[in-house]
């Protein structure tokens, strides 16, 4: 598949032919090669001539049904690792036994088209970084006898790293698995600083423009803001869209937690402005908020067998998103407690009571306009 999601192919199976066509209206636009079958069997001998990438499974089918089509696709080696996406009628019962059979995600008949083409991107990528693992142990297994005994440890240490260094820098999880420590992402309260952050104006620039210039700013915008996340010891909690939400003194500790979100916040802020001068030459108006708070939260791996992200769950998580959602283009919005906790550190101007949904009082924010000189990184 690649790096451009938009060339997969993918498998729609249902006996109804008004359903497939509806599929196939939602996929194809979006840049998606569909292929369809009516039965189960009919199924199985596509997945062999048309090599999908992902396939969307009907329940009930004529001959074999859905359930049993997923036991054999993960019966075999070659295509264990397909994703499958099963279409349910919503039923708890359906959704157990999809689970059992093997699916990796379900979607509610009648389906909404957004959450079926967000379901589908996210198995997209979780199946390419499948084949990038696959393709990097093909070439560890071309390696010389001698350096046979440390490839081993390695692969082993990679394995144990794949579940962490999905929402952890790099050298946290490296830290985390080196003292046996996975233990820390079972359930706990923690005191945490979440900083959320999003781009102003991008769902009328993607609407205008085309899904590859969307896409394109989309990467080039994580890439950047990624790697500051990284640099900065932070914890990704979860990218959606154009917003990222990443935390920090979980599930490591660190002393300085808010003020090591505002210094990742500003240089945020500093790399966007970057980015933006040259959208700007191609016609694109973005801007970037940002909200930061802080207080307790429950935290821990959140999901299901198969599928589980690490996440954190609170008020503080709400109050950081809405600071986010208020704040405008350019603004890095503070909460009370964490201009508290950094006062003599940062210059903040406030920006008042800010009646934020959800909350029953006005809640008192600051906006950043720099960090001082002595606390610089």
């Amino acid at each position: 598949m690649g790096d451009d999601r938009v060339s997969a192919k993918i498998l729609a199976v249902d006996d109804i032919p008004q359903n497939l066509r509806l599929l196939d209206a939602v996929l194809t636009p979006q840049g998606y090669t569909v292929v369809t079958a009516g039965t189960g069997e009919d199924a199985l001998v596509k997945v062999l001539s048309e090599k999908p990438d992902l396939i969307l499974l009907d329940i009930m089918l004529p001959g074999i049904d859905g359930y049993e089509v997923c036991r054999r696709l993960r019966a075999d080696p070659a295509t264990s690792y397909l994703p499958v996406v099963m279409l349910t009628a919503s039923e708890m019962a359906e959704k157990v036994k999809a689970i059992e059979a093997g699916a990796d995600d379900f979607v509610p008949k009648p389906f909404d088209a957004q959450e079926l083409l967000a379901r589908v991107r996210s198995l997209l990528r979780i199946k390419m970084y499948h084949e990038t693992v696959e393709k990097q142990r093909d070439e560890l297994a071309g390696w010389t006898r001698t350096l046979e005994a440390r490839v081993s440890e390695q692969v082993d240490e990679l394995e144990r790293l794949g579940r962490l260094r999905r929402f952890l820098s790099p050298q946290i999880a490296d830290l985390v698995v080196s003292q046996g420590a996975e233990q820390l992402l079972d359930g706990h309260r923690r005191e945490i600083t979440v900083a959320f952050c999003d781009l102003r104006g991008f769902t009328a620039f993607s609407d205008g423009a085309d899904p590859e210039e969307a896409l394109g700013v989309l990467r080039a915008y994580h890439a950047a803001m990624g790697e500051l996340i990284f640099k900065h010891e932070g914890t990704l909690e979860h990218f959606a869209g154009d917003g990222i939400m990443t935390f920090f003194n979980d599930p490591i500790s660190v002393p300085d937690a808010p003020l090591r979100a505002i210094r990742m916040a500003v240089a945020m802020r500093s790399r966007f402005d970057e980015l933006a001068a040259g959208w700007r030459r191609k016609g694109y108006d973005l801007g970037f908020g940002v909200g930061i708070a802080l207080g307790y939260a429950t935290l821990g791996r959140i999901g299901f067998e198969g599928r589980f992200d690490y996440g954190a769950v609170g008020r503080v998580v709400i109050l950081a998103s809405r600071l986010s959602a208020e704040a405008k283009a350019g603004q890095i919005l503070l909460s009370q407690r964490v201009h508290a906790a950094v006062e003599d550190g940062v210059e903040a101007e406030p920006v008042g009571g800010l009646a934020l949904k959800g909350f029953q009082r006005p809640e008192n924010a600051f906006n950043v306009l720099a960090l001082k000189e002595a606390v610089a990184p």
